[in-house]
């Protein structure tokens, strides 16, 4: 029973150390387990109300965490600021949440997302009228699943296209919703905190 008590401490750190190397044997050596980035990027919005669309700007920023079977997920979180009123409503929104990259082992890396947060609809200087009220803004809770692709510039800068699918509530409809559509184009800097340069 004694012998018992001396052997099973070193067994169980060996099974430890072993389950540590063989993860670490799945990831490429070439990528970091945490990774830091930040995007930019234009946004074209169609807002789903009244035909109405907006010029944005959209910024945010991701960390990754570490790879798992090909796949890598990451926290999010991203804003979206008009820089015109548009001539029905202008959008803007301020999310967070989970996006999922699909690791295939070159430039282009494609994922899916879905994000959640808040955001508010400005109807301009003469407001929306629907039934008896008048709207001027309205701010309310926004469901945003989505996906795009990132393209490998060089070791840090890459190219972003990005699409959202939003659901907006208490908008001036029968349904008290709206769905929106914004599309982003831009560029996407990744920290690097490796020493050696692996990302």
């Amino acid at each position: 029973m004694m012998q018992d008590r001396f052997v099973l401490p070193p067994v169980l750190l060996l099974a430890v150390l072993s389950w540590s190397c063989v993860a670490k044997a799945q990831n490429p050596t070439a990528v970091q387990e945490l990774q830091l980035s930040a995007f930019g990027g234009v946004s074209g919005v169609f807002t789903g109300l009244s035909g109405g669309k907006n010029f944005s700007l959209t910024g945010g920023a991701d960390l990754a965490l570490p790879p798992f079977h090909g796949l890598r997920p990451t926290l999010e979180v991203r804003g979206t600021y008009p820089t015109d009123r548009g001539l029905v409503v202008s959008q803007k929104s301020v999310l967070g949440g989970l996006r999922v990259d699909l690791l295939l082992g070159h430039r282009l890396h494609p994922y899916g997302d879905f994000l959640f947060g808040r955001g508010s609809m400005n109807y301009g200087e003469f407001g929306y009228i629907y039934g008896a009220y008048d709207y001027q803004v309205t701010t309310t809770n926004v469901l945003s699943p989505g996906g795009g692709v990132d393209f490998d510039l060089g070791d840090r800068l890459t190219f972003k296209a990005d699409a959202q699918y939003q659901r907006w509530a208490s908008a001036p409809t029968a349904t008290g919703t709206i769905f929106s559509t914004v599309a982003t184009a831009g560029l996407v800097y990744r920290f690097n905190f490796n020493s050696r340069g692996n990302r």
